[in-house]
């Protein structure tokens, strides 16, 4: 099998979140998709395979974590695009069956790929005993973020203070299904966007995710309504880091971002 790793949200190599993308002709079993991806060890990996003509989708896409299957992943799902549109499998937008529904991914003039989600749904929640303690910081705000990330998303004071996390993971991991999103307003959009965040996620093996699509679904409601404005671009502030342009449309988000092959090579085993 053919398997490639490509960096996503991101326009340069060793920078956004890699994944590791597999175009398969069929899926075989689950616990074969789950070695290969504990093997990989991205954050996420990626398989897809084609679909029949006429459906309403065209190919059929899931993604593993070294842990586990996960409901939504955006990153790998830009890089799976990108790989297709680059290699010559697909041309124009592509639909994915997903287990979070039909979700397309149309290439732009300027190289990026804009994603078509769902957008989270946000319900205000007390802070968790023992939260601001496992986080390392006091939350302003709490919001459950819906059964297809399954995460907090905890609004803290600053961009310094986002930077500045260093979370004790295991107590973080019992206070939400996936794991935390912690944000902030940027402290200078001058820089080019407009709000901070960081990810972790214990309860899917991944200490802290790079570069988050899928938490971009929740994060574009809640700074659209607090900036008064539906176009923002968010920075995850990792050490990788990475860009996503996000667009809030009601019941869906657009997420935009560019990706970068860095290998391209066969799996043997």
């Amino acid at each position: 099998m053919r398997i490639r790793i490509v960096d996503a949200f991101t326009d340069r190599p060793f920078a956004g979140n890699p994944a590791g993308v597999l175009l398969l002709d069929a899926f075989p079993d689950d616990d074969r998709l789950q070695r290969i991806a504990l093997e990989v060890n991205h954050s996420e990996t990626a398989f897809a395979h084609r679909l029949p003509a006429g459906g309403e989708a065209d190919w059929a896409l899931r993604w593993f974590t070294p842990a586990t299957e996960v409901a939504m992943c955006g990153h790998a799902t830009l890089a799976t695009a990108h790989v297709l549109h680059t290699n010559g499998a697909h041309a124009g937008p592509v639909r994915f069956a997903t287990r979070s529904g039909v979700l397309t991914a149309t290439p732009r003039e300027d190289g990026s790929i804009t994603l078509d989600f769902p957008t989270a749904p946000l319900t205000p929640v007390a802070s968790p005993a023992g939260v601001a303690e496992a986080l390392g910081a006091e939350p302003r705000t709490v919001l459950d973020t819906g059964p297809n990330i399954g995460d907090l998303l905890v609004e803290v004071a600053d961009e310094k203070t986002v930077r500045a996390l260093a979370p004790d993971l295991a107590a973080l991991a019992s206070h939400s299904e996936r794991g935390v999103i912690a944000t902030a307003r940027a402290e200078d959009p001058a820089r080019g966007y407009d709000y901070v965040s960081r990810c972790f996620f214990p309860n899917v093996g991944i200490d802290e995710d790079p570069v988050t699509g899928s938490a971009h679904t929740a994060l574009a409601p809640f700074w659209s309504e607090r900036l008064g404005r539906s176009d923002l671009t968010g920075l995850q502030a990792s050490s990788r880091a990475g860009r996503v342009r996000t667009e809030l449309r009601g019941e869906r988000t657009l997420l935009s971002g560019h990706a970068v092959t860095v290998i391209d090579g066969e799996l043997l085993a």
